[in-house]
C-alpha cells in the first residue's frame, strides 16, 4: 500500500487544514483512527506539520472531493516535481546549503541507522568522512546539529528518499 513518508505529519495537516474526517485521514495515513483522534486533541503539538499539497503527496481537487464525499479515499498523487529537474544533473549543493546537509545527513542515521553510508553520499552529494564523523560524533559542529529532513530543506526529493530507505529494509 502507498502511503505518505511522514503520516503522522502529514495527518497532522489534514487535521488542522482540511474538512476530511478522521477515517479518511487514517486510512489515507495508514495510521489508526484512535492515533489520528489523539493527534487531533493536542497529543500531536510536537510533531511539525507538512504539507501533502506543497510536497505533491495530495492535490486540492482530491482533498476538495473527499470533503464533499466522506466515503471517499484520499489517493496519494505520486508526481515528483523534483524528479525531472534532477533526473540528469550532478549532484551539486550551493553554498546557502552546504550548511543544512550535515543535519539532514543526522536526521537519516537517527531515523533509518540501517542505511549504508555510501547511499547518503549518493543522496545527498556528501564525503563518506563527513558521514562517518557525524555517525562517530567528532564532527567539528557535531554539538549544535539538530536532525533536520532532507527533503522539507530541498537536498533530495521524497521519491529519492524512500528508494535509498526502501532498498535496505526490504532486504532485511
Amino acid at each position: 500500500m502507498d502511503r505518505p513518508l511522514m503520516r503522522k505529519a502529514t495527518a497532522l495537516w489534514l487535521i488542522n487544514n482540511t474538512c476530511v474526517t478522521f477515517r479518511q485521514i487514517a486510512e489515507f495515513c495508514d495510521l489508526h483512527i484512535v492515533e489520528v483522534e489523539a493527534l487531533a486533541n493536542e497529543i500531536g503539538s510536537y510533531i511539525q506539520e507538512l504539507n501533502p499539497i506543497a510536497n505533491g503527496q495530495l492535490t486540492e481537487e482530491e482533498i476538495e472531493r473527499c470533503s464533499k464525499d466522506q466515503s471517499a479515499r484520499l489517493k496519494l498523487h505520486r508526481y515528483d516535481l523534483c524528479a525531472k529537474e534532477r533526473k540528469n544533473k550532478k549532484k551539486y549543493t550551493p553554498i546557502v546549503k552546504r550548511q543544512e546537509r550535515p543535519e539532514a545527513i543526522l536526521w537519516i542515521l537517527k531515523n533509518f541507522p540501517h542505511v549504508e553510508i555510501k547511499q547518503i553520499c549518493d543522496l545527498l552529494g556528501t564525503t563518506k568522512r563527513t558521514v562517518q564523523a557525524i555517525k562517530d560524533e567528532t564532527y567539528w559542529n557535531s554539538a549544535n546539529l539538530s536532525p533536520n529532513n532532507p527533503v522539507l530543506m530541498g537536498l533530495c526529493s521524497q521519491e529519492e528518499l524512500e528508494r535509498v530507505v526502501g532498498d535496505k529494509s526490504e532486504s532485511a
